[in-house]
């Protein structure tokens, strides 16, 4: 039994990197199944993000390099590059390293609430793949239990501060005036929908959300009195919008050069602001090359990042304490589950021990023996034979040099001072 966490991050990885490792949604069942059955992991997990990519596994001596070669194979990325970006931790640190994420403690902006839901949704998938047994099940629940007690117990979560909040913010800081601002927001999902609050929050004048489907567009355009249109409508709404912020699956990008470079001459030359929040990007690099466009990326929101940091460090504290207490229960749990196993399969042993030594003492009872001869010789036969496997073994062990299985026998079998009881009076 033994538990890998391993994947790259906003850390340790740059955008490029971490769109080549991103896993597409609708392939992560296959991608899982596949993990399993060429690595020979027992359980596993896959959480992809636009910050992180990870693979949770449980398994038995495999190897961490193994993993990470399926990794490389799989996204056709060589083993060195892969290597050069990624980490890998190993049991206890694997399971704090997990509710570290869960918790938000190692997100780009300290304490964002949206990865607790893409942890959960990591399991759902695995879960539908097939790929989560009973013990990678108990370490991701301990994991939810371990995040909402952050969320409950510290001031990380008051006043949830995301990427989205990043990005608004970088906006508020090169606007003076949102309220006299027009926003068009690309997507429709959790984090967009996070954007359009703040936006609204703060009075942005109008707000547009384009979509691949109009429906969502207009769901979430609804609830903010926003306006929807679809994708191929975005080279119209770039002529008006001063802020553009796109956070999409889309495995290709959606805004290129060419239309921006078209609405900036229908602008006058008017200055866009833009954050592609998205991995893979949604907004082609070369965007950021023309004139009057600021164009950043999700690790350009660093310093935003930064300022936020300074004032949940006392916060951040108290949720590490609080991951740590969470990670050592759960190991110990997990430890006293691998006991059972142990105790169950003694105990089995000794009660088949007891019964031969009882039909011994019942025959010795049919053929005439006293009661009293029996009595002795069952107790002296049970003691025998319960002694024989644990004195074999430690004079083995200790003929091999292996001294400290004398001191484990003494914890074991309580035989150090004042364990022995002594005799009544």
């Amino acid at each position: 039994m033994a538990f890998l966490a391993l994947g790259i991050n906003h850390k340790t990885a740059s955008v490029d990197v971490r769109e080549r490792v991103a896993f597409t949604p609708e392939l992560l069942v296959e991608a899982l199944q596949q993990l399993c059955r060429l690595t020979d992991s027992r359980e596993a997990a896959i959480l992809s993000t636009c910050n992180r990519s990870e693979l949770y596994i449980e398994h038995d001596h495999i190897a961490a390099d193994s993993i990470l070669r399926w990794l490389a194979d799989y996204h056709h990325l060589s083993l060195e590059e892969l290597r050069a970006s990624a980490y890998v931790h190993e049991d206890d640190a694997a399971v704090r390293h997990m509710m570290r994420v869960a918790s938000g403690l190692d997100s780009l902006v300290l304490g964002e609430p949206q990865i607790l839901g893409q942890m959960k949704s990591a399991y759902a998938v695995a879960r539908e793949a097939g790929t989560i047994g009973p013990l990678l099940g108990r370490l991701f629940q301990a994991t939810f239990n371990a995040a909402k007690q952050v969320r409950t117990d510290t001031a990380i979560g008051e006043n949830p501060v995301s990427v989205a909040f990043a990005a608004v913010s970088l906006a508020k800081q090169i606007f003076s005036d949102l309220q006299r601002s027009q926003a068009l927001l690309i997507g429709a999902g959790e984090t967009i929908t996070l954007v359009a609050r703040h936006l609204h929050e703060l009075g942005v004048k109008r707000i547009v959300v384009a979509n691949r489907t109009l429906e969502r567009a207009s769901i979430l355009a609804a609830e903010f009195g926003a306006h929807a249109v679809l994708l191929s409508d975005i080279p119209a709404e770039l002529v008006n919008s001063d802020i553009v912020i796109s956070s999409t699956a889309s495995q290709l990008p959606i805004l290129g050069k060419g239309a921006v470079e078209s609405a900036l001459k229908l602008r006058k030359h008017k200055p866009i602001f833009m954050v592609d929040i998205a991995v893979p990007r949604d907004i082609e690099p070369e965007v950021g090359e023309l004139d009057d466009v600021y164009l950043y990326s999700v690790d350009d929101l660093h310093e935003v990042v930064a300022e936020n940091l300074k004032s949940r460090q006392g916060a951040a504290q108290a949720a590490e304490e609080l991951v740590n207490i969470g990670a050592n229960d759960f190991m110990l749990r997990l430890r006293e589950l691998a006991a059972v196993d142990v105790l169950k399969a003694y105990r089995q042993q000794s009660e088949r021990l007891r019964d031969d030594e009882l039909l011994k003492a019942q025959r010795m009872l049919a053929n005439g023996s006293s009661a009293e001869d029996v009595l002795m010789q069952l107790a002296r036969g049970l003691t025998n034979k319960l002694m024989h496997a644990p004195s074999v073994q430690l004079k083995k062990l200790t003929a091999e040099g292996r001294l400290d299985a004398l001191a484990m026998a003494q914890e074991l079998f309580a035989l150090g001072e004042g364990s022995t009881d002594k005799p009544p009076q």
